[in-house]
């Protein structure tokens, strides 16, 4: 398991996070979901503590934790007064290492996962985002961290246990600390507490096929959700802050371009917005839209033209708002402990090295109005999956 960490000065708090490599591409197509019923057991007691002793005791704590799973990890992270991260850790490497996975909590795990899924049926705009991303990227990468209402109904203490035992691992396990720490004495703990745990063979992950580009999902609504997605290049690449600089440009501002010309000018949609994806080795833009259905195909043929036209007309102004943007997120950042040591532990896994934030403020300053079309030009929005729910299918452009 990888330790990084980072002090920070003037703080009174301190944060972790545990990346640990157990998320849904591991799971099998026929038990979708096992990570996520995982996860909440994991929560239901470890070690000497029963689920309402291991609450208790992260509240006397006062530990703010959160936790979740996506297509690589599943992810446990918090923050509380810096005297209290020692006895915090202690609790969390119980939760990794010796959790109850008492069969009694498992009707109770489903049925919050169940209400998550059936959630969703009351959400279009997230159940169209689901569906784009599924559709978008190869299995396993683009599946539904809570996975299906018959998996979920169908899944067993025997399958979640086997989800354990073969994936909650050391190795490719991250753990992030930020705030008030003594790295001598971090590093001793994190030896004591992990340094025997063993570690198991690496899963090879078989990528399947895409579905079709283009889904209408039918629902009788007066409103229709539209999501579009088109490849980018990873986290990792040299290019990445280039093209995440072009998705500032669209969208992340009232003076953004997709809220100005699909909203401000023309009233299209209630909501529009771009956001970049990524996974370690593949990423993409994401775009969507909640419209009414009479105007639903305007709106979907204005955000097209807008990606379209994006590359070689990026104006230095619209640099200068992102570069305000990115460096207020950077001066928070520099303020919470909990979202530097979230930020760590992703560094590490995407880039096997952590930037500071001066370096990540001197590469924003770099970016010119001119690279970015330049990388526009080479690496035109195309190839777009589309996704869009509500009465009647839209139609794209050839």
């Amino acid at each position: 398991m990888v330790l990084v960490a980072e002090p920070m000065v003037g703080l009174e708090s301190a944060a972790f996070s545990f990346m640990i490599p157990a998320g849904t591409i591991y799971e099998q197509p026929s038990q979708l979901g096992t990570s996520s019923l995982m996860c909440d057991m994991l929560l239901r007691g470890c070690g000497s503590r029963d689920s309402r002793q291991f609450l208790a005791d992260l509240e006397i704590l006062g530990v703010q934790r959160g936790e979740s799973v996506t297509s690589a990890h599943v992810s446990f992270g918090g923050a509380t007064v810096a005297e209290n991260l020692e006895p915090t850790l202690e609790i969390y490497a119980d939760l990794l290492r010796r959790p109850h996975l008492n069969p009694d909590h498992l009707p109770a795990a489903q049925q919050v996962i169940l209400q998550e899924l059936r959630a969703i049926e009351d959400d279009p705009g997230h159940k169209t985002m689901l569906e784009l991303r599924r559709r978008h990227y190869p299995d396993p990468w683009g599946r539904n961290s809570e996975g299906s209402i018959p998996t979920i109904e169908a899944a067993s203490m025997a399958q979640v246990k086997k989800h354990f035992q073969s994936y909650l691992r050391p190795n490719g396990a991250i753990l992030g600390v930020a705030g008030k720490i003594d790295w001598p004495q971090l590093l001793e703990q994190v030896e004591r507490l992990f340094g025997d745990w063993q570690p198991m063979p690496e899963p090879t992950i078989a990528l399947g096929a895409t579905e079709p580009p283009q889904q209408h999902v039918t629902q009788d609504s007066a409103q229709t959700q539209i999501g579009l997605a088109y490849n980018s290049v990873p986290f990792r690449h040299p290019d990445y802050i280039t093209a995440s600089g072009a998705v500032g440009v669209l969208s992340g501002g009232m003076s953004a371009r997709l809220f100005t010309e699909v909203r401000e000018k023309r009233g299209l949609c209630y909501s529009v917005y771009a956001s970049y994806h990524t996974h370690r080795d593949r990423a993409c833009v994401i775009c969507y839209a909640g419209t009414t259905a009479e105007r639903a195909q305007e709106t979907l043929d204005v955000i097209l033209h807008e990606l379209k036209r994006l590359p070689g007309t990026v104006l230095e102004e619209e640099l200068e708002r992102l570069r305000a943007r990115v460096k207020s997120g950077l001066i928070m950042q520099q303020e919470s402990s909990g979202s530097r040591a979230g930020s760590l532990a992703r560094e590490w896994y995407h880039l096997g090295r952590v930037r500071t934030l001066e370096e990540i403020g001197a590469q924003v300053d770099a970016l010119t109005a001119a690279g970015i079309n330049k990388y526009l030009v080479e690496h035109p929005p195309q190839s777009f999956t589309a996704v869009t729910l509500g009465r009647e299918p839209l139609q794209m452009p050839a």
